[in-house]
């Protein structure tokens, strides 16, 4: 099957709502806690090695990055969330600019949240999510680093996590198995994001 996210090229980072591209077309977000895996996720779903600059240092998105994968067709990556080493009023600066993203962004199309699957559901995960159904957008939850746990375990926090969706967010929100590194999932949220695209 072909990868039509395989395109992918970066085009812009703001730091700013002025410097977003026109709210025309479609856009996907990718939004998680930092050092959940979100740059590993976005390479692995584009099929390359270092689209979305993946680091040891949790925190080192702060911008929102725009990938274009067709004409009007963006992924953006959200800063990572969650790491208090980023100053108090970077920290505000970022949660005003997503809240307003999240609430006029009208290209907006769904949201992708990474979590690991080791701690999933943590606060700034549910936040997000929470944005989401307020915009009546769809939600699609990758439980990343799946590798790092066995069959069994795999299973049991998918069916925990979906059983609290279900109860939180009704049908709104979606989950699945992820690992960037072994391939788990990779199909299965490339099909979920180009459909949302509409690609």
């Amino acid at each position: 099957m072909s990868n039509v996210l395989s395109s992918a090229t970066y085009r812009l980072a703001a730091h700013l709502p002025t410097q977003l591209p026109p709210d025309t077309g479609r856009e996907v977000a990718f939004a998680g806690r930092s050092n959940a895996g979100k740059s590993t996720a976005l390479n692995a779903l584009c099929n390359q090695n270092s689209l979305a600059r993946t680091s040891k240092t949790p925190g080192r998105t702060q911008q929102l990055v725009y990938f274009e994968v067709g004409k009007d067709r963006y992924l953006v990556d959200l800063p990572g969330y969650g790491y208090a080493k980023v100053p108090a009023h970077l920290r505000a600066h970022w949660q005003s600019f997503i809240n307003r993203f999240f609430e006029s962004r009208q290209a907006l199309a769904g949201l992708v949240v990474v979590m690991d699957i080791r701690h999933p559901l943590r606060e700034y995960d549910l936040q997000m999510l929470d944005f989401a159904r307020t915009r009546g957008l769809p939600a699609h939850c990758l439980l990343t680093k799946a590798d790092k746990l066995g069959r069994g375990q795999q299973g049991n926090a998918l069916q925990a996590v979906r059983k609290q969706l279900a109860a939180d967010f009704g049908d709104t929100a979606s989950v699945q198995l992820f690992s960037g590194d072994t391939r788990i999932g990779v199909d299965e949220a490339r099909a979920v994001v180009t459909g949302w695209l509409g690609l």
